[in-house]
């Protein structure tokens, strides 16, 4: 009969467990109590090691439990409690969580071993030959994951020359930030455990943001081969009290750094940076500035992938150095440049910039910088580079943001056609209207001045004559994201028909309106409108015998609904056929309509345009009307804008005349004034 043996607490004895080999296949276990006088008595800790052990024949130390290890198994009744005993008669198929150094016998590292096995099965986790071959001998996560071998990361045109990846054959995997957290870290010292982590992680790593949560100590690394280092030195450490330190790893996204520097470590940074800096060549040499080891012996962490940090830098460029010319900001883990962006008008005068050697992923960083007129770029070594196909379409992105580079990477680029313009240059003015002919433009302003007096009236219902039966209309406005009813082309937008946008084809043929009814009908829905005619600039497009296509553009502004005086812009396409006695008669019409640019809404309606009405001239004394019919004969314009001349010069014939010749000179005199 097996009796359960109590369970006695030795808070100051340790039991040390030496495995030997004999060489026929039997192993020896030694044990020797020692005397631990760490441990107080009543102290609870439930980290790796320490006092608790337990011990097992020929199955050798027992693993110490963590913090977050749980509870321990019930042993089965029969099984050996304690003690120094053998093991009980069920022990050898049950306790499956005792790990047993099996190398030398004398390993007491605490190291991850092998479990002995005495039946030599195969290790159920595949260890055996052929799931080596079935796993293809991957090797787990020391070998780097992703793929691709040593050769420099995969899938860049360079050949691992400009490219993102450096030799880890993860392509990128090894970019990223991570959590690292310490149980009971808050125990240690800082300083102690650091160094300790440095010592037996072979990656070299910089500890951000070191701070503890509770009993847990906590901070970040931004290189995945550092931070599976550390997780794997879990374990391998061991403090003054005998326990094991763990080291638990997880990604996570960027840390949000918002403490500014403090005014000493400003003062600090500046001096750093003087030493840093070539007064000859204007240029400031930030290359790995966070391993500088004048900050770092004042335990100064700049690190210019935070905000503060490059804020700071800035600061400093901007007050001591504005006429930099050259900056280097390679090896410093930079992934965006919202805050570099600030030396776009911080140090307008740089030309040379090193960013290699970075973790910029994305080409469209670069657009914050190109207000910078750089000379030389360098982007090598950054994960970008890996996004191009070859170095050809590589030079042309960066050339469209940099058109001045002339060397990339340190290699000199060809030369790039353009137009380098250093002086403003007066854009040529728009030209007047192209009609063709006299006969053509007598036929288009006449019809131009009947379509839009009635338009502009207050019924449209007269457009009928203006149509032919089966003539056709659409209406369209430019896309855009913006919320439509914030938008004076609001009223607009539910019936455009922008076929950049709808692609349904139902929608595209019910927004198109068909015969002159319906074309008549929608245009009478359409808010009321007051169009600048002096405003208008027409060019035929096509004109034969049978067939007259011209364009129509001009301002307008709505005398009623929601965008009342706002003035918008349109172009006109009319397709017409000839009608009637030197009539025009509309089979298409394509109205474009878009928001007016602050020049179009300064020069519009400056001369108020004249009301349209069946009786134009009103009635006039005898000499005012001779006076008037003479001018018109000699200005070649109608009646209306005669009259309008003459009396803006109180009827004076002479400096009417005077004024007319200046204005027709200038081209300031609108097509419309001459349609009789």
């Amino acid at each position: 009969m097996a009796f359960r043996a109590r369970k006695k607490w030795y808070p100051n004895l340790a039991v040390v467990a030496h495995v030997g080999n004999q060489g026929n296949g039997e192993f020896v276990v030694e044990r020797e109590v020692k005397s631990n006088d760490n441990i107080s008595v009543g102290e609870h800790d439930d980290r790796a090691g320490g006092p608790s052990f337990r011990n097992r024949k020929g199955r050798g130390s027992y693993r110490g439990r963590g913090y977050s290890d749980g509870r321990p198994r019930e042993r089965p009744r029969g099984g050996h409690m304690g003690g120094f005993g053998g093991p009980g008669p069920r022990s050898r198929f049950e306790d499956t969580d005792v790990d047993v150094s099996m190398n030398d016998g004398n390993s007491q590292d605490g190291s991850s071993q092998r479990r002995f096995n005495p039946y030599g099965r195969p290790n159920r986790r595949g260890d055996g030959r052929f799931d080596r071959d079935r796993r293809g001998d991957r090797g787990g996560l020391d070998r780097g994951r992703g793929g691709g071998g040593g050769g420099g990361g995969g899938g860049g045109y360079r050949g691992g020359e400009r490219r993102g990846g450096r030799g880890d054959g993860g392509g990128g995997r090894n970019k990223g930030w991570f959590k690292m957290t310490v149980p009971h870290g808050k125990r240690y010292d800082k300083k102690w455990l650091l160094t300790a982590l440095q010592n037996l992680c072979p990656v070299p790593f910089t500890a951000v943001q070191y701070h503890t949560d509770g009993h847990r100590a906590h901070f970040y690394v931004d290189d995945f081969s550092a931070a599976n280092a550390l997780h794997k030195s879990s374990h391998k450490i061991t403090d003054n009290e005998g326990y094991k330190v763990f080291v638990h790893m997880n990604s996570c996204a960027p840390p949000s750094f918002v403490a500014e520097l403090k005014p000493e470590d400003m003062e600090h940074l500046k001096q750093c940076m003087a030493k840093r800096f070539d007064g000859s060549q204007q240029a400031l040499d930030l290359n790995n500035i966070r391993t500088d080891p004048d900050l770092v012996s004042q335990n100064i962490e700049v690190i210019l992938n935070r905000k503060t940090c490059m804020d700071a830098v800035v600061k400093i460029i901007e007050e001591n150095i504005p006429e930099l010319v050259g900056l280097n900001l390679s090896n410093n883990r930079i992934y965006k440049l919202d805050d570099v962006a600030d030396l776009v008008s911080k140090a307008p005068h740089l030309k040379t910039l090193n960013l290699s050697s970075n973790e910029l992923k994305q080409e469209r960083e670069l657009d914050r910088l190109k207000g910078l007129k750089l000379v030389e770029l360098w982007l090598d070594r950054n994960p970008l580079c890996d996004t191009y196909k070859d170095e050809a379409s590589y030079i042309s992105a960066i050339r469209q943001r940099f058109p001045r580079l002339i060397k990339l990477d340190g290699q000199d680029l060809p030369p790039s056609i353009g137009f380098d313009v250093e002086t403003p240059t007066a854009i040529p003015t728009c030209k007047g209207s192209c009609f063709g002919s006299d006969e053509i433009k007598s036929i288009i302003l006449r019809f131009l001045q009947q379509y839009y007096s009635i338009y502009d009236s207050g019924d449209r219902q007269l457009l009928l004559d203006a149509y032919h039966e089966g003539a056709s209309f659409s209406l369209s406005t430019p896309y855009s994201n913006q919320n439509p009813s914030r938008s004076s082309l609001g009223e607009y937008h539910k019936d455009s028909r922008n076929l950049k946008r709808l692609k349904d084809p139902s929608t595209r043929f019910r927004l198109l309106k068909h015969t002159r009814l319906n074309v008549v009908a929608f245009l009478n829905e359409l808010p009321k409108t007051q169009h600048d005619t002096a405003s208008f600039n027409v060019d035929v497009n096509t004109y034969t015998n049978t067939l007259l296509t011209f364009t129509v553009s001009g301002v307008f502004k709505e005398v009623d609904g929601k965008s009342r005086e706002s003035t918008m812009a349109f172009s006109r396409v009319f397709i017409t056929v000839p009608a009637g006695n030197s009539g025009l008669c509309i089979v298409n019409d394509g109205l474009f309509l878009r928001t007016a640019t602050t020049e179009e809404i300064r020069r519009a309606f400056v001369a108020p345009a004249p009301t349209p009405s069946s009786s134009p001239v009103p009635t006039l004394s005898a000499p005012h009307q001779e006076m008037l019919s003479a001018f018109s004969v000699t200005s070649g314009m109608n009646m209306e804008w005669s009259q309008k001349c003459l009396q803006d010069n109180e009827w004076d014939f002479n400096r009417a005349g005077q004024i007319f010749t200046q204005l027709k000179t200038d081209g300031k005199i609108p097509d419309v004034a001459f349609i009789k």
